[in-house]
């Protein structure tokens, strides 16, 4: 069979067409970027968005970063701030369309910074350390909750400090572990643990002082005019044992805490947009020490990352109630593993699809396949992926070409 050469021309044309439109369509889309902050410096991941598979992005930045330990970012996903604790520093880097950062400006700390977070209307940012308070008495070091300004992501001066301590227990050493901002930027609530009560190992003086204070704490500050910080009622709150990380959901009902040292996960309902109570059917059970804790953007599902057991545990909540139930797989592992000691969890922003951990051990990321129906968990294409040196935080932004899920429930 002969073909007229315009007709040869057309078969040419029509197999050029095809076989563009299957690269076109077997083409990886990146849906988010993430940041992981390990001792090799800031890294970045792009997403892909069909199978969730990470591939390395922008260029690692290691400018102003120093044993980074904490990160987070904005609500509008153009600013991260990268605490560091090997020169008491947060700094501030601008986030561009295709995941690359560039640094902006440095405040430095009295004390070390130990986690960050920032209001969702982008006007505060808030850091716990373990500087000297302005408020407590005695003769052990506190703990402080700061609260920067920021101006168009700029960090400010310093304009609200405050104090965590115990009351009738200020002399009392607290640690702080963690914070959130609640979505309607009203509250914030900081999680810490009182070592003179928790301080296994210790024998009595003059090694160290018992303090009969319950060990683990969550503080609670309401927000108000310039961006001050007043103790909510009631507060600090117990809170186990040793927490270790703390959510908000973003109706704003909700705070759940991991319990490092107990292996649990507590539940409180919001009261009076700032004040604590038990969720009455709590605590709950996790894996072993559990070390992060993320929730989906939709409000719907809790991921804890247990360290010790080098698993994640996901819960799907009971929105009329705050109830966490332990999400299972319908196939495949129960156990959810990832590599070795788990520090940092994260979902993705873009679909609400994929859950990312950052393995302190192993150096690397594990990823996970969210199902949107039931939030149990598989794992995504050639998990787990190689980062830098002990990576201690991961946070993620969306690609600026994708909208992020609803958050209403």
């Amino acid at each position: 069979m002969k073909f007229s050469k315009s007709s040869q021309l057309f078969l040419v044309s029509s197999i050029g067409l095809l076989v563009a439109a299957l690269l076109t369509a077997c083409s990886i889309t990146t849906i988010d970027y993430v940041f992981v902050a390990s001792s090799s410096g800031i890294e970045t991941y792009a997403v892909d968005s069909q199978s969730g598979a990470l591939r390395p992005g922008a260029a690692t930045v290691t400018s102003g970063v120093n044993s980074p330990v904490a990160m987070a970012v904005t609500s509008d996903y153009a600013h991260l701030y990268v605490a560091n604790a090997g020169n008491n520093t947060v700094v501030h880097f601008a986030i561009g369309m295709n995941g690359e950062l560039s640094p902006k400006d440095t405040v430095t700390l009295s004390g070390t910074p130990v986690s960050l977070a920032v209001n969702t209307a982008g006007t505060y940012l808030y850091v716990t350390s373990p500087a000297p308070p302005t408020s407590c008495s005695g003769p052990n070091p506190g703990a402080t909750l700061t609260a920067y300004p920021l101006a168009s992501g700029t960090i400010g001066a310093a304009s609200a400090p405050a104090a965590l301590c115990v009351p009738q227990y200020a002399g009392d050493t607290i640690v702080p572990t963690g914070v959130t901002v609640l979505a309607n930027n009203d509250a914030v609530f900081v999680t810490a643990y009182d070592q003179s009560a928790y301080n296994p190992g210790c024998t009595p003086a003059p090694a160290c002082t018992p303090s009969t204070a319950n060990p683990g704490w969550v503080f609670s500050f309401v927000v108000g005019s310039g961006g001050s910080l007043a103790p909510a009622a009631n507060s600090p709150y117990e809170a186990g044992v040793k927490p270790s990380a703390l959510v908000s959901d973003p109706t704003d009902r909700f705070v759940y805490v991991t319990d490092y040292a107990s292996n649990e996960l507590i539940g409180y309902t919001i009261l009076d947009g700032s004040t604590l109570s038990f969720l009455t059917n709590g605590p709950f059970k996790t894996g072993g020490q559990p070390s992060a804790i993320a929730m989906d953007p939709r409000g719907k599902f809790i991921y804890v990352t247990n360290a010790l057991d080098s698993t994640v545990s996901p819960y799907a909540i009971t929105l009329s109630n705050g109830t966490p139930t332990v999400a299972l797989n319908l196939i495949g592992n129960q156990i959810n593993p990832t590599d070795t000691e788990p520090v940092a969890i994260a979902v993705d922003p873009a679909l609400g699809r994929f859950v990312y951990t950052a393995n302190h051990l192993d150096n690397s990321i594990s990823g996970f396949r969210l199902d949107p129906n039931s939030g149990a968990v598989t794992p995504t294409q050639a998990t787990p992926y190689n980062t830098g040196l002990k990576p201690t935080a991961l946070v993620i932004v969306p690609h600026g070409n994708h909208a992020t899920q609803s958050i209403t429930p």
